[in-house]
């Protein structure tokens, strides 16, 4: 994953061009959230019991499912346009750059959630959306890139206010699923900048 490039591939005949990727990928997980959403009202042992219990083998297996799972229509919603803007965003530098920052904000989220969560079960896309937020702030101060310093700058303006979420608040909110994920996402800015981190030490070495 740290190997790949900051530079969008080359467009191959007939290929649609990435922010039609990016879209079609970004629209794809959310209607499968609400698909899922569909599922859970349907069945009678509901699918959100499958999220994070901290510190429990059972628990385990929410590190994987969580960021799918949400308690009610209401929660699914609220992070839907999040989830639509901020996913778009990170897969517009790349379809397997933005899959790739997704994955270590999934795991570093989740595993963080499970070691040092409160006892309770924590699920919930926000993780995600608290990952992709950090990433898109911190990966142009990683990389130099003047493109994602400017769209770490609007990110930072029109959402960073939802930065508070990663300290204790209300009731019946993982605050630790949004720490956890945003952690998630500045460390997979730092990864993914490293081949560009690489180049600009080589370059040094070389003048």
């Amino acid at each position: 994953m740290a190997g790949a490039s900051n530079r969008p591939a080359t467009k191959q005949a007939g290929e649609r061009p990435v922010w039609q990727q990016a879209a079609a990928v970004i629209g794809g997980f959310v209607v499968a959230l609400y698909v899922l959403e569909f599922i859970d009202m349907l069945v009678t042992a509901r699918l959100d019991n499958g999220g994070i219990q901290p510190r429990t083998v059972d628990g385990l297996w929410g590190i994987v499912f969580a960021p799918v799972l949400h308690r009610g229509w209401a929660h699914l919603v609220a992070n839907t346009i999040p989830l639509l803007v901020l996913g778009f965003l990170v897969l517009l530098s790349g379809i397997g750059r933005g899959l790739a920052a997704t994955g270590i904000i999934w795991v570093i989220g989740g595993v963080g959630v499970w070691l040092f969560g409160s006892v309770s079960t924590h699920l919930g896309a926000s993780v995600l959306v608290f990952g992709w937020l950090t990433y898109l702030i911190t990966r142009g101060i990683f990389t130099r890139h003047f493109g994602q310093l400017a769209i770490g700058l609007v990110v930072l303006v029109i959402y960073g206010g939802a930065l508070w979420g990663v300290l204790p608040g209300r009731t019946g909110i993982s605050w630790e699923g949004h720490l956890f994920g945003a952690i998630g996402g500045v460390v997979a800015a730092w990864v993914l900048a490293s081949d560009v981190r690489k180049a600009r030490e080589a370059k040094a070495l070389k003048t």
